[in-house]
């Protein structure tokens, strides 16, 4: 359960890192139409009609950010419950929490593009809160690990 737990939570960061690239490849095709004369407007947005100049990203950032990253966020949730590590649930739940601030955020922006600022830096945290989820069953497998062979601590503590 523990390299399942490590995995989801691995998903989640790795899953942030896809939805910037998917954004930045947006936007990007954009400028490019732009520059090329072609006008960004409500009918291109609607219709899906701009191939070659990044409207897969927003396509590929709505999927993996609307649902993708939620649904592995409540799997790492659930999977927490199975796990018998220190702060598995918590950091579980740090991460489900900024997932769904992170939707929400994503949804309110057509409403007030301020909120695009801390949806930026909200990614940010979901990477940290993921690794740090991650890396929390390393230090356990290194912990059980110690525990298994205690002759060898206490005679290293015995020698010094």
């Amino acid at each position: 359960m523990r390299k399942l737990y490590s995995g989801l939570a691995w998903t989640v960061s790795g899953a942030v890192v896809v939805q910037a690239a998917a954004i930045a490849f947006a936007f990007g095709g954009m400028l490019n139409l732009i520059a090329e004369g072609g006008v960004v407007d409500k009918a291109l947005l609607e219709g899906f009609q701009a191939a070659g100049v990044g409207e897969m990203g927003f396509l590929i950032h709505g999927v993996v950010g609307g649902v993708l990253i939620p649904l592995v966020a409540v799997a790492l949730l659930v999977v927490s419950f199975f796990v018998r590590v220190r702060g598995a649930k918590l950091w579980a739940a740090i991460t489900l929490g900024l997932v769904v601030l992170q939707v929400t955020l994503g949804f309110s922006i057509v409403g007030s593009p301020y909120l695009g600022l801390i949806h930026g830096a909200n990614a940010l945290a979901i990477v940290a809160a993921g690794a740090v989820a991650a890396l929390r069953m390393r230090r356990a497998r290194r912990a059980d690990a110690a525990a298994e062979r205690p002759e060898e601590a206490t005679s290293d503590a015995v020698a010094a």
